[in-house]
């Protein structure tokens, strides 16, 4: 089973649920020392807990631009599989591609796309076209 991002009737395939918490684990864990969407609340708790609607498009973008740039000072050891069990440690250990420098660039799809790329492009999709952006089992 996966998950992805749609916007209108495209769904963009991310991996499985555990991939995609991971994901938003370890922007909660290094980059919002108060909680969890307490410094990106429409992208914490709109999107990863049920839809972002068009009009948070833009600022969502900034967010997210602004995450992957402060990724950039984490080692990929420092991925938080699991919010709830911060020294959870992903399925293939520290086994990594060595194209992985670091937080910014560690999540990569299962069809091997960068996951900040596309998590951009669908919210430069869901700005431009209007409605909702959810995350969906594919």
């Amino acid at each position: 089973m996966a998950v992805g991002f749609r916007v209108g009737g495209i769904v963009d395939e991310v991996g499985s649920p555990d991939f995609l918490h991971a994901f938003f684990s370890t922007i909660s864990f290094h980059l919002e020392p108060n909680g969890w969407g307490t410094r990106y609340p429409e992208l914490m708790n709109g999107l990863y807990y049920g839809k972002l609607g068009h009009e948070s498009a833009g600022k969502v973008i900034n967010d997210v631009a602004e995450i992957r740039e402060q990724l950039k000072a984490f080692p990929p050891s420092s991925v938080v599989w699991d919010i709830e069990r911060p020294n959870a440690k992903p399925p293939w250990g520290d086994s990594i591609c060595t194209d992985i420098s670091d937080l910014s660039n560690y999540f990569v799809t299962s069809t091997g796309r960068d996951l900040f790329e596309v998590l951009i492009e669908c919210l430069e999709a869901l700005k431009s076209e209007g409605g909702c952006m959810t995350v969906e089992q594919v």
